[in-house]
């Protein structure tokens, strides 16, 4: 005869209370309220434990069931945790930058921006003082010509303050740079450190710069040319007809500009902390945001937004009430207070603009160097060879190597020098 499944009643075993019947609380004997025994929290110390220390990045327990194993942060020695990132992550790793290190980077950047403004104003008013004082001298006849030949010349000097702000502009992108990278593993350099590890990366920043100037205004000059050449040649409907151009041309301009703008945006960060020249800088670029272009350009875009009406917040308020004083003082008919308050309204103005201006480059910076870290640690593992790295010091191995450079990267001193 065919035997059972099972030969036990259902319900619980024999002696046992039923299901249901045993008391909530604690034990029989323990008093309530009475407080659970002292958690020991693990060692978390980053020199003394490292990475492998339980609670930083430790294993699972061995042994215990997946539903049961205590769940622990991903690594995070300095900046932002070393994972790939969010969108939450980048934006409040770009702004603790200002905070987390403000010498080298908020006060370098407003150093740069007022020595630029200054250097400007002297080299434009001296060109333009100069240029002009010929007309005191000259005769009535040639006044109109000499008039025009100065007003060309100031124009022209103001290119030069254009390119010194341009080479300030990518020095200091290339600082920022460092200065996220080396906060990502936990360190924190001075200004004479962040500028010692970019020895031999100034020049190919400054280059790859002037590289995209020069092909924005060839493009430029090349679109205005043809434009002027339709107007000029297409009869009595050239100018509507190269004012219809004119504006699909510069929607498509704006459509070019963010592709190549998102594509070539890593190009900074592979020149300073992966040492490549600058052909090998913008394939690098290319390569890395294939795949991840709409990510890329949305965060780049909300960034620069936020930065943007942060900007108008600050700004137009100072603005505007300075020209009501100024008109009100105007009427009012007191030309020595309207000068003054003219001169403190302008002056409060340029340095509202200038902390603007200088917040507004670390922290796009910043992101576009994130953007980068974390491009490599979603397509290349960065977030492993960083741990490594971190590890490696932390047990006082100074010989490990530079963990940003990849295998495009050239060895030799310079690679050595980076680390």
């Amino acid at each position: 005869m065919q035997q059972p499944f099972s030969t036990q009643p259902y319900g619980p075993p024999p002696g046992t209370q039923p299901y249901g019947a045993q008391p909530y609380g604690p034990p029989p004997g323990a008093p309530y309220g009475a407080p659970p025994p002292p958690y020991a929290a693990p060692a978390t110390s980053f020199g003394a434990a490292g990475f492998g220390a339980p609670g930083f990045g430790a294993p699972p327990q061995a042994g215990l069931p997946y539903g049961q194993q205590e769940w622990t942060p991903p690594p995070k020695p300095g900046l932002v945790p070393l994972q790939p990132m969010g969108l939450g992550t980048i934006l409040s790793g770009s702004f603790t930058v200002l905070r987390r290190n403000p010498r080298p980077t908020f006060g370098v950047a407003l150093l740069f921006s007022l020595a630029l403004f200054i250097l400007s104003g002297v080299i434009v008013g001296v060109v333009g003082l100069l240029a002009f004082s010929r007309l005191d001298t000259a005769p009535i006849e040639e006044q109109e010509e000499i008039a025009a030949g100065a007003t060309a010349i100031t124009l022209l000097s103001a290119l030069v303050p254009m390119a010194l702000a341009l080479i300030a502009s990518a020095v200091f992108q290339g600082i920022i740079s460092l200065e996220v990278a080396r906060a990502t593993i936990g360190e924190k350099l001075t200004f004479g450190g962040l500028w010692r590890l970019s020895k031999g990366r100034i020049g190919a920043l400054i280059g790859w710069t002037m590289l995209v100037t020069l092909a924005v205004t060839i493009a430029l000059a090349v679109a205005v040319g043809i434009l002027a050449l339709i107007a000029i040649t297409a009869g009595d409907a050239g100018p509507a007809v190269a004012i219809v151009l004119g504006i699909l041309l510069f929607l498509g301009a704006i459509v070019i500009g963010a592709w190549l703008g998102t594509k070539l945006s890593m190009v900074p960060s592979a020149i300073v902390l992966e040492r490549l020249d600058v052909f090998a800088a913008v394939r690098r670029s290319w390569t890395l945001t294939d795949r991840f272009f709409w990510r890329t350009f949305g965060i780049q875009l909300l960034v620069g937004f936020i930065l943007n009406l942060a900007a108008q917040v600050v700004t137009t308020p100072v603005s505007f009430l300075g020209g009501i004083l100024v008109s009100f003082f105007g009427v009012s008919g007191d030309p020595t207070t309207m000068f003054v308050l003219l001169g403190v309204v302008y002056l409060l103005t340029f340095l509202v603009t200038i902390v603007v201006s200088a917040i507004t480059i670390i922290v796009q910076s910043a992101t576009t160097t994130l953007l980068y870290l974390d491009l490599r640690i979603r397509k290349e593992g960065l977030d492993l060879e960083l741990i490594r790295f971190v590890e490696a010091r932390a047990a006082g191995d100074d010989t490990v190597e530079n963990p940003y450079l990849s295998s495009v990267s050239p060895t030799g001193p310079g690679a050595a020098a980076a680390a």
